[in-house]
């Protein structure tokens, strides 16, 4: 008679196998900016995959051969879901039908800046509810360490199903960079960390065959503490470039000629530039991840409180800019016409996620003026989960608009802005990205902030 350890090891070499062979299917919970572009490195590399998401919009729009992300196109979601490799679903309970179980749900901070699981939980739950013997879960959404194993584990146990034994369970941190050509989802090392050998084992596996190289590490908290890592290291940065720029700004030093001197040393120096506060998923919320269970432990990270106090102070900072480049040309704040450029929170992107362009327009109209934006990737402002927006929609640069504006406020410095163009033509122009470093005509007109 078999032990409860033989019986492990089958479960575990039946999935293995399945995992070489390419008849694995692969599930991705979550079909945002991390999931779908996964989905697409495992259909390159020869699986049939399955995506997951809870907003049937999303899922319908993905049937009809659309997609919602700009550096997906629509002509390779038609093509895989037209063939049979990539089929959408928001029916939870299909789960089962997938061999290995990527989660790329949000993790969002509470008001009070504390981790929100409640989408990483729910979908645990979801799980448990179907979850057979021979499954394997990695859960990739950027979380504190510990969450794999003190949250998730309890969850997918519940049912009497043993880790490493029934089912696998591992953490693999996403590192998608959106709309970067160099580096998409299969062209990205992945760090792989599991919650025991067998788990880890099969998730280098899997990832092993859909991109680059794969880390593995000796546990699921190492791997969830390396993304944390990787971006308190650039949050601390920025905050320290972010708060240069005001003290060079005191001094009369253009802080983007120094970076670009600074940069010239072929070691020991990384550049890193200012802006008008921190976007996208990872970078402003991680790192208070990071606080958070360091509080639980009686520590204190000054570092990182103090990064994320320079950083989030960004946007006050760059509408007082706005107000003394107005008050010089004799206008108030009140009344101003103020058109925004760029509400993707990076260039060339249409993703919206933690953008302070919306904290500047929420300044900016708590302060009276009279708002427009636009953005060439992003036609129609989104709602926000922590912001309140108007229903607007990208206005066209023409030159009677712009010489219509008290001021043109550049917050992403998208490729497609003309700048010569636009100071050109706009009255003022209050750069926080350097977009204007090359425009010679209108000088006069340009504030940096």
């Amino acid at each position: 008679m078999g032990t409860v350890e033989d019986t492990g090891r089958a479960v575990a070499a039946t999935l293995e196998q399945a995992i070489r062979q390419k008849t694995a299917k692969l599930g991705v919970i979550g079909l945002g900016y991390v999931g779908l572009p996964l989905i697409r490195a495992f259909v390159r590399a020869g699986y049939s995959t399955m995506g997951f998401d809870v907003d049937q919009a999303k899922v319908d729009r993905l049937l009809a051969g659309e997609s919602y992300i700009e550096h997906i196109p629509s002509s390779w979601i038609a093509e895989c879901t037209e063939g049979g490799k990539f089929e959408p679903t928001a029916d939870m309970r299909r789960l089962s039908e997938s061999d290995a179980l990527l989660i790329c749900v949000p993790t969002p901070l509470s008001d009070s800046r504390d981790p929100d699981l409640q989408y990483v939980e729910a979908t645990a739950r979801l799980i448990a509810e179907v979850l057979r013997p021979g499954q394997l879960v990695v859960l990739e959404s950027t979380t504190y360490p510990g969450t794999t194993r003190d949250v998730l584990l309890p969850i997918l146990s519940a049912g009497g199903m043993k880790a490493g034994d029934d089912f696998f369970l591992a953490y693999s941190p996403e590192r998608e960079d959106p709309g970067n050509p160099d580096f998409s989802a299969d062209r990205i090392p992945k760090v792989v960390g599991g919650v025991d050998a067998e788990s880890c084992h099969l998730a280098h596996l899997l990832y092993s065959q859909a991109v680059v190289s794969v880390v593995p590490v000796s546990s699921c908290e190492v791997a969830e503490a390396c993304k944390i890592l990787e971006n308190t290291y650039r949050s601390v940065n920025i905050a320290m470039v972010n708060e240069l720029k005001m003290l060079c700004d005191r001094l009369g030093i253009d802080v983007w000629e120094v970076i670009d001197a600074a940069k010239t040393k072929p070691f020991g120096f990384q550049a890193f530039y200012p802006g008008p506060g921190l976007g996208g998923h990872c970078i402003p919320i991680d790192p208070f991840y990071l606080s958070w269970v360091a509080r639980k432990h009686g520590l204190a990270t000054r570092f990182i409180e103090l990064a994320g106090e320079i950083n989030t102070g960004m946007p006050e900072y760059v509408v007082r800019k706005v107000m003394d480049a107005l008050n010089e040309a004799g206008k108030p704040l009140k009344g101003s016409k103020v058109c925004l450029l760029g509400v993707a929170y990076k260039k060339d992107v249409d993703d919206p996620r933690e953008s302070p362009s919306f904290v500047l327009m929420e300044l900016l109209e708590a302060g009276g003026a009279i708002l427009s934006y636009n953005d060439p990737h992003v036609g129609r402002l989104p709602e926000m989960r922590h912001h309140r927006v108007a229903d607007m929609t990208s206005t066209d640069l023409t030159a009677e608009f712009l010489a219509s504006q008290d001021c043109v406020l550049i917050a992403t410095d998208h490729s497609a802005y003309d700048c010569d163009f636009i100071v050109r033509h706009a009255p003022l122009v209050v750069d926080t990205r350097n977009a204007t470093r090359n425009v010679t005509e209108g000088r006069e007109k340009i504030r940096k902030a």
